[in-house]
Formats: C-alpha cells, sequence, structure tokens
C-alpha cells in the first residue's frame, strides 16, 4: 500500500541524526551518502493502493409465499434471474421473478388499488402484456393482461395473481444460496440430505420461510479505509481496479458508509468506513466472489514537476528542507521547497535544482 505523507510527518521523521548538518551549499565534511537517486521530472500523483474484495450489489432474502408445500426445484448457485425468469417452484408451480421495491403481499385482483398493482402493471407493460393504464388501479383491463401472461406460462387462466406465483426484487438477481435458515423438513426425495440451513428438492417448505438468499446481479468491490482518509474516497472518486488476473478495470465509488467500525483486521482497530466500488462495466468483470483485489484511488496529480524519494530530504538546521546533491566527487546540500507527496515521492523546486542530478538516500 502507497503511503502518503504530509510535510509535517517527513518533518518528524527526518529531524533525528541530522539537525546538525552544514549550511545549504556547503561542502559535506561526512563524506559521501551511502547511495544515491536521481532528481526525476515528470506526474506525479497522490494516488493510494488499498485491499479490496470481489462481490456483488446488496443482499437479501426472497421467502416463500403462499401456502407452502414441497420445494420441487430451486434455480442454481450462482445463475441469474431476471424479470419473469423461474425462481424456485413449489408442488411444480414455479414462482417468478418481478422488479420492484414493494413486496408481493397479497392476491391482486380487479377493484384492488396501489402502488403493488402499480409494480405489477408495469411488469406486465415490459413483458408485452399491455392494453391498460399504467397506475394504481387493478381494473379489468389489467386482469385480461394478467391472464395472457397465466398464458403465456401455461397457467390456469385466472385474472389474478399473487405471492405464490410472484416475488419482487429491485432488479435481476443473482442467487448466493438456496435457504437462509433450516429446512422445515423433509418431504422425501433429496430434501433429507440438504443440510442445515440450506434446501433442495423435496424439503417442505412454509409460507414466510427463507427459500433463496440472492445479490444483485451487478459486480461490485468493497473495501476498507479509516475514518481519517475518508476524504479520498467521497462518492464519485474514480478508481482503478486490479484483478486477479492482473486486469485493470476503471469504476468510480458508489457508497460510503456511514458508521465506522473497527474493520475485519483483529490486528488493526483503527476505526474504518466501508467503501464500495462499481465498474463502468461491470458485465465484463471475471473473478468470484471475495477474490482479492488492488483498488487504485487516483487522487490529484501534478503534471511536469521535480521530484525525488521522501527519504532523501533533510531537515536543515535553520528550519526548511534540502536535499544532498552528489557531484564531482562530493556534497553539497541544497535547499527546496516542498509540494505534494505521493507514491514515495516529493515534488521539489530550489535554486540549481535540475533533472538527472543525484540526491543522497539511505542505503537500501
Amino acid at each position: 500500500m502507497v503511503a502518503v505523507a504530509g510535510a509535517g510527518a517527513a518533518a518528524t521523521a527526518l529531524t533525528a541524526d541530522r539537525d546538525a548538518g552544514p549550511e545549504p551549499g556547503a561542502a559535506d565534511s561526512r563524506g559521501l551518502p551511502p547511495a544515491t537517486a536521481p532528481v526525476t521530472r515528470g506526474d506525479l500523483s497522490d494516488s493510494s493502493q488499498k485491499d479490496g474484495t470481489l462481490g456483488h450489489l446488496g443482499e437479501r432474502k426472497i421467502n416463500a409465499g403462499g401456502a407452502g408445500g414441497t420445494l420441487t426445484w430451486v434455480a442454481p448457485t450462482g445463475s441469474v434471474v431476471e424479470r419473469d425468469g423461474r425462481l424456485y417452484e413449489v408442488d411444480g408451480e414455479p414462482v417468478r421473478l418481478m422488479y420492484g421495491d414493494e413486496p408481493m403481499y397479497r392476491t391482486l385482483k380487479t377493484g384492488d388499488k396501489g402502488k403493488d398493482v402499480r409494480q405489477l402493471e408495469e411488469n406486465l407493460a415490459a413483458l408485452g402484456f399491455t392494453g391498460f393504464d399504467v397506475d394504481e388501479e387493478f381494473t379489468a383491463k389489467t386482469a385480461a393482461a394478467v391472464k395472457r401472461w397465466q398464458k403465456s406460462h401455461d397457467m390456469k387462466q385466472t385474472g389474478t395473481v399473487g405471492p405464490d406465483r410472484i416475488a419482487f426484487a429491485g432488479s435481476a438477481v443473482r442467487v448466493k444460496d438456496a435457504g437462509a435458515g433450516s429446512a422445515g423438513g423433509s418431504g422425501g426425495g433429496s430434501g433429507g440430505g440438504s443440510g442445515e440451513g440450506r434446501l433442495a428438492p423435496g424439503d417442505r417448505i412454509t409460507p414466510g420461510s427463507p427459500v433463496l438468499t440472492v445479490t444483485g446481479s451487478e459486480r461490485v468491490v468493497r473495501f476498507e479505509l479509516p475514518v481519517a482518509e475518508a476524504d479520498s474516497a467521497k462518492a464519485g472518486t474514480r478508481v482503478k481496479v486490479r484483478l486477479p488476473d492482473g486486469t485493470e478495470l476503471p469504476g468510480k465509488v458508489s457508497a460510503v458508509g456511514k458508521t465506522a467500525s473497527e474493520g475485519t483486521d483483529p490486528q488493526d482497530r483503527t476505526p474504518k468506513i466501508e467503501i464500495t466500488v462499481s465498474f463502468d462495466e461491470p458485465a465484463g468483470v471475471k473473478g468470484v466472489d471475495q477474490s482479492p483485489v488492488t483498488v487504485e484511488l487516483t487522487g490529484r496529480t501534478r503534471q511536469d514537476v521535480l521530484s525525488v524519494p521522501v527519504n532523501a530530504l533533510l531537515a536543515l538546521p535553520d528550519g526548511g528542507f534540502g536535499v544532498q546533491v552528489v557531484e564531482g566527487g562530493g556534497t553539497r546540500d541544497v535547499r527546496v521547497e516542498l509540494g505534494m507527496f505521493g507514491q514515495g515521492r516529493v515534488e521539489v523546486s530550489g535554486e540549481g535544482l535540475r533533472e538527472g542530478m543525484k540526491v543522497g538516500v539511505p542505503k537500501a
């Protein structure tokens, strides 16, 4: 991880053992330094790198609706279910996904009104079953569209629809696991071997019991950031993510945690917040969940500046900083003004300082 230092921190670190150096420009009687590094010219960024993990957006449970029964099919782990796709089947009857934030809590029929009615009508229209006004009223025309939808799936054409046939989620979902609690018992088949907390065809399910744990289908990265560094990762901050195969993909900070915690590292109790990164093109992201990735926060960039390694700085006796220039078999101290710190280097300017000069640094 790249440490981004400040001038104050550098002064503290460099004052020790260097507070008796010669005046700027004077010959250094202590001899040549153990090593040198060049003064370079180029772009300098205060970007930093953080360790993160690859995952999916959000997590929620899909609970059984209707009267319950025997689970006869369930969407496989890792699969993505889109609008009108099958989530699971009870007694051979599919429960399908529709998009919306309101839960499917009742059987909708002619005369009903509410936000859930609008959600259903929006989905029917998106699927091509039109002929009604998209509003909050379930009319005879809505019922006719429901019958056409039911016919398309070889269902009994009742014109009514409830939680035994539809579950709502905000968008397409990715199946993380079948079940989220103990199975309701085995009804023969393979249910007896599904294990505690997992469901399989043959298990009995009851109304309201968890059937699937799902996430959003979008790939995201999460990492922790010390509270003191929160300003470096505000919503919208541009980042680069390096995946396990070495691929680098652009993205941005999409969410910043509102509550600080001690984080997941037992050796580091520094208060941290969770940062979520979204990819510019999430469909192109490859890798399994919880894969380690590296997030580079781009930060600021200073273009065409002179810089030296941070450990080349000298704390001068009369205050300020300098570098030990090595040339002609000798050394001299040159006072410098400091600019931005980043990537282990610091921007410097000073009279007579130029690209290619050698400056003293501690031995590697």
